[in-house]
């Protein structure tokens, strides 16, 4: 199970992509829409972590005229929009936690402090995010993660809000530059908690952490600001800067070694 850091990313990333995605189809006579990149990413190894590590992202998204999308960031799935209101449901995927140091590709998922803690097991997970606009540039959000199978990682709450604060068009009139802020706060259920956050009698007597059982509720806030630059129709790069925050019994955890830490990525994309 990926780290609430990496969600929290991915989330970040998707922003960009879906408008980028929807800003495209317009202009293009098939109505697909088809993005790659690459870029880097800076997350906690773990939600808790005391130190701050780079890995590199790749981007994939192809989004359908027809509503249906396939992505790194994104899953598997349909989305669609009714006036001010924006849909979406896709099958995604969590990542493991592991209680050693990683590297690679699957670096930012690990930490020998949590040596003794055992393995936190992948799942897939069923992602439904529904969206509502009161004015353009302005988006609020609800996003939920209920996992398929390891129904003991638990379902978490995501809940949103975005809003454009500086544009700037080209002589033609096609936007080149877009600045947009962002708050998050996530609510997990008792299951999420205990997975991530908490220390079980077994995990206690292998480890030097104490016992501890955290309740359900509101356990990360974040806020960020992201950058989105056009170099023509097909080539943009993208800029993300935050930080998150644990809150509640996640923030207690003997497993937390920092409650505020940064995040951010910066990836270039080409959309055809």
């Amino acid at each position: 199970m990926q780290s609430s850091t990496l969600l929290a990313m991915a989330g970040l990333l998707c922003l960009p992509l879906s408008a980028l995605a929807a800003d495209d189809s317009a202009g293009n006579t098939s109505g697909n829409v088809l993005t790659v990149g690459a870029g880097v990413a800076a997350g906690s190894p773990y939600a808790g972590d005391d130190r701050t590590k780079a890995m590199p992202i790749v981007v994939l998204d192809y989004n359908m005229a027809n509503g249906f999308f396939a992505s790194t960031m994104r899953g598997l799935g349909y989305g669609g929009q009714a006036g001010p209101l924006s849909y979406s449901a896709a099958l995604g995927y969590r990542g493991e936690r592991a209680d050693h140091q990683r590297s690679g590709l699957r670096g930012l998922a690990g930490s020998d402090y949590l040596k003794g803690m055992g393995k936190v097991e992948s799942n897939a997970s069923a992602l439904l995010n529904l969206g509502y606009s009161p004015v353009p540039g302005v988006q609020l959000s609800v996003a939920s993660d209920i996992p398929l199978n390891h129904r003991e990682n638990g379902a978490t709450v995501q809940l949103g809000a975005s809003g454009q604060v500086y544009s700037r068009n080209d002589s033609r009139g096609v936007p080149q530059d877009s600045v947009s802020l962002g708050v998050q706060t996530s609510w997990g259920e008792k299951k999420y908690l205990q997975t991530m956050y908490g220390v079980t009698q077994a995990q206690a007597a292998r480890t030097a952490f104490r016992q501890y059982t955290p309740k359900g509720g509101f356990y990360e806030a974040q806020a960020s600001v992201s950058w989105e630059h056009r170099i023509d129709a097909h080539w943009g790069v993208n800029t993300v800067l935050g930080v998150e925050r644990r809150l509640g019994d996640a923030a207690k955890s003997p497993i937390v070694q920092r409650r505020n830490a940064p995040i951010g990525a910066i990836y270039a994309t080409y959309r055809y």
